[in-house]
């Protein structure tokens, strides 16, 4: 079984173990030991088992019958439902996770009347689901459990209702506001429902949306409860909406400072509209929060910080996670005071109070450093960032890595026009500002050193994401949200500053797994691209999105040596106006034998069918090929067709989609994919400091 397995081993299999990861030679009695311990099936994880098909779950799970305690098969969104009958063997089961698998309302009732040990599940509720056919044995079931995880592809309460002692409630909303056929989808659950929520023993409760109007109102039901009584042991609350324009709810502020009033607060992020200064303080005052989001909330920044360096937070130490992505979101062309600015001297304070910070998100936020150099480390905004010496996860604008040196081009373009010529000045194209082909010369220089002092000081990064102020993805994630923050003026000049000396000085990085680059204009020949993959051997996950010029793919020659040396290298997303995906382009991408999911994006790109069919046989990991680009729908689905014929039956994960993406189709194309692809790589987004809500498990 290739699955992660833990347990609780006896004195004699700690001492077998501890040998193992020494790599010691072991006696013949401890190893004998060690594989008898069934402790060991306790806890298993066949997650992302990519290569096992249904006959191979089987059997694992006919070996698990009488030892798994806690199972997790998220994302397992292959297997049939069938194969999810066997579950019911496992009586012993007390958190099970079964999202992203096929399972109705009557299939999950069979399953629960069976498993009458279960505390903790997480389950999707899709279209068709109804409460009213799970069984009398089930709903006790679902009466005792204490975690739950909803993923609603439809509007419903799930199994909410039945739920009488929640401590952990997680909710994902991914409902399309209209069906396949064109049609508006309703909202409208009974209205005597929504106070039948049970939340009385509620500790945590997450909530996620997609964009959507559906999404929202649902929240506001569930919600509902939350206006009349908040829950005494209430400790985390999260909700994330996308959009400008959250739903108004009118107990926001008063619910966030009760959170504040008794000392235990672990987690809050709120929507901007939710939280007001006072709110705010109360809700952080004499608290020691772990994971603390306040994204999209430009008008409290100056609040959050006076709350997190004065706030009276009862111990600083605790906090592990801080989402500051468009805390200071501003125009660009304005972003000329401090007060726009983020503040090396606050950050600076903030890294030294809360040291144990180890995912720092400051996406969509600006820092233009103009300071001239000598001035000490700390005049910059990374060698303030510099003093999280224990980050493991980081989004940074692009244009905080500029020095502020040798950049003049830069600085006249920003420059504040005379009032007299304001009513004649021609407003900027919307888009990225021109950059003009030899301008690398202005930008050479000691240009990295801000840079190199923050990685220097975080040298325990393991995701890093670059992201240009701006950059807006062909396929995101949170689309009404993005598309908010993209600056009506184009992208922030300053990050046409960030180029390939700057991506090769990430080669300091060798711990580095994930790594993300957007919206970077900047970036010519690539160079840095294939110096850093020659150090950073064991990049895994590797997304790269708006290099260099959007005409051509200067860098397409460096990109091919890259990949050649990133033979680790698991999950891809490449988006590019111009991308060829050509013969040269997947033998490169052959040398990546560990990859298993593969994302191309290029509304003028065009692709070789043979080469990438090749690329298939030869990576027979691959379990993942999306591919929207030019080039026509009987083309697209010729090849998807060829690919799926091929390869299906020796992979039953296999997801492939190839579908042009200017095409009106594209969104009813996009909902067949499974969500949990969609999530990971498919569409874009920040994957540092969110919500630890993923699995109850």
């Amino acid at each position: 079984m290739s699955g992660t397995v833990t347990g609780v081993f006896g004195d004699v299999n700690v001492q077998a173990a501890q040998a193992v990861c020494r790599g010691a030679t072991m006696s013949s009695s401890l190893l004998q030991s060690l594989c008898r311990d069934k402790t060991l099936l306790s806890h298993v994880s066949l997650s992302e088992e990519y290569q096992a098909n249904d006959d191979l779950f089987r059997v694992i799970l006919k070996q698990l019958i009488n030892h798994v305690q806690s199972l997790s098969l998220n994302g397992c969104y292959w297997l049939t439902g069938s194969t999810l009958d066997y579950l019911a063997c496992c009586r012993v089961v007390t958190h099970l996770d079964v999202t992203g698998c096929r399972l109705t309302s009557v299939r999950l009732s069979r399953l629960l009347s069976s498993l009458t040990l279960l505390k903790s599940l997480a389950f999707d509720v899709t279209a068709g689901f109804n409460s009213a056919q799970l069984s009398s044995e089930a709903v006790g079931t679902l009466s005792r459990l204490s975690e739950l995880r909803q993923t609603l592809l439809t509007p419903s309460y799930g199994v909410v209702p039945c739920c009488a002692q929640l401590r952990k409630l997680m909710l994902q909303f991914d409902i399309s506001d209209v069906t396949r056929d064109g049609v508006g989808v309703s909202c409208q659950l009974m209205v005597g429902q929504s106070s039948v929520p049970h939340y009385q023993q509620l500790e945590e409760f997450t909530a996620r949306l997609a964009p959507g109007e559906v999404n929202q109102t649902l929240l506001l039901l569930y919600l509902a409860v939350f206006s009349v009584h908040v829950p005494k042991r209430l400790r985390v609350f999260l909700i994330s909406i996308p959009g400008p324009n959250p739903a108004h709810w009118s107990a926001g502020p008063s619910l966030a400072q009760s959170l504040g009033q008794h000392g235990d607060l672990e987690a809050l992020q709120l929507p901007r509209s939710w939280l007001d200064p006072l709110s705010l303080r109360r809700a952080l005052e004499g608290n020691s929060p772990k994971h603390l989001s306040f994204s999209r909330c430009p008008a409290l920044w100056p609040q959050v910080f006076e709350s997190l360096l004065e706030g009276g937070i009862k111990d600083v130490t605790q906090l592990n996670s801080l989402n500051l992505s468009g805390i200071n979101q501003v125009l660009y062309t304005e972003c000329r005071n401090v007060e726009d600015h983020l503040v090396p001297e606050i950050m600076s304070r903030l890294a030294t109070g809360y040291s144990n910070i180890k995912h720092l998100n400051l996406m969509h936020t600006h820092y233009h450093h103009d300071q001239p150099p000598g001035l000490g480390d700390e005049t910059h905004l990374c060698g303030s960032l510099a003093k999280f010496r224990k980050l493991h996860s980081l989004t940074l604008p692009a244009c905080a890595l500029l020095d502020g040196l040798n950049t003049p081009h830069i600085t006249a373009n920003n420059a504040s026009p005379s009032p007299v010529l304001l009513g004649l000045k021609k407003a900027p194209r919307v888009g990225i500002q021109t950059y003009k082909v030899g301008s690398e010369g202005s930008l050479s220089g000691d240009t990295t050193s801000g840079l190199a002092q923050l990685l220097a000081g975080c040298h325990l990064l393991q995701t890093l994401e670059i992201i240009g102020p701006g950059f807006v993805s062909a396929l995101p994630r949170l689309e009404p949200c993005t598309r908010a923050s993209v600056e009506p003026r184009g992208m922030c000049a300053w990050a046409q500053g960030v180029g390939d000396a700057h991506l090769a000085t990430l080669e300091d990085l060798p711990r580095l797994r994930r790594l993300t680059l957007a919206g970077l204009p900047g970036v010519l020949r690539g160079t840095g691209l294939v110096q850093m993959s020659r150090h950073c051997k064991d990049l895994k996950v590797l997304s790269l999105a708006n290099l260099g010029s959007l005409k051509i793919m200067n860098y397409f020659p460096a990109l091919l040596e890259m990949l050649k040396q990133c033979t680790q290298l698991q999950e891809l997303r490449l988006e590019q106006p111009y991308l060829n995906a050509n013969a040269s382009f997947f033998e490169a991408l052959s040398s990546c034998s560990h990859l298993q999911r593969l994302c191309l994006i290029s509304r003028k790109g065009t692709f070789d069918p043979s080469a990438a069919e090749n690329f298939m046989e030869r990576c027979r990991r691959v379990i993942m090929c999306h591919m929207f680009m030019g080039g026509t729908l009987v083309g697209c689905r010729t090849l998807q067709k060829a690919l799926l014929d091929r390869f299906l039956v020796e992979r039953s994960a296999l997801s492939v989609v190839i579908y042009p993406l200017h095409h009106e189709d594209l969104p009813s194309v996009i909902r067949d994919i499974p969500l949990t692809l969609l999530d990971r790589i498919t569409l874009f987004q920040s994957h540092v400091a969110q919500p630890p809500h993923l699995s109850p498990l």
